[in-house]
């Protein structure tokens, strides 16, 4: 931090002092970090776009599931890209609420998907339930995938 103070400083004093030379050096350095910044904008747009494009569906169902991983879940990816590395928390709420009733905790499991989907291919498994609050019961609740994490490869 003490290093970027000092930057800065130098950069004011030269531009006080030196103003013809420092100032289109700053123009062309600032136009640089813009151009940076809508560069990395943009890549966040289109990871974004691709996730929206995942569909996730979460429900409980002990009868096709074993009882210790009872919540089944549907992946299918709809983007044009091979989703590598993926993984999510789930979030479990009171139908038409938004009011998350999994537990939040430092051990919190994190759920992982396939090493690789491709384009189109769908990926089912069962997966354990998040610890959920008290007084409330899993069959009551809906499931959701949040924080979702992982990489499109082109």
């Amino acid at each position: 931090m003490l290093i970027g103070i000092v930057l800065i400083l130098t950069w004011l004093i030269l531009l006080l002092r030196y103003p013809a030379k420092a100032l289109p050096l700053s123009m062309a350095a600032v136009a640089g970090l813009g151009l940076v910044a809508a560069w990395v904008l943009w890549q966040e747009s289109i990871e974004e776009n691709r996730f929206a494009r995942l569909e996730i569906q979460l429900r409980l169902d002990p009868e096709q599931c074993p009882a210790d991983r009872p919540l089944a879940i549907t992946l299918r990816n709809g983007t044009d890209a091979v989703l590598q590395n993926f993984a999510w928390q789930v979030q479990a709420m009171r139908p038409g609420d938004t009011i998350n009733l999994a537990q939040a905790s430092y051990d919190r499991p994190r759920y992982l998907g396939p090493a690789e989907l491709q384009p189109g291919a769908s990926w089912q498994d069962c997966l354990p339930l998040p610890p959920i609050r008290q007084g409330y019961r899993a069959q009551s609740l809906e499931f959701r995938a949040a924080d979702l994490r992982g990489t499109f490869v082109d």
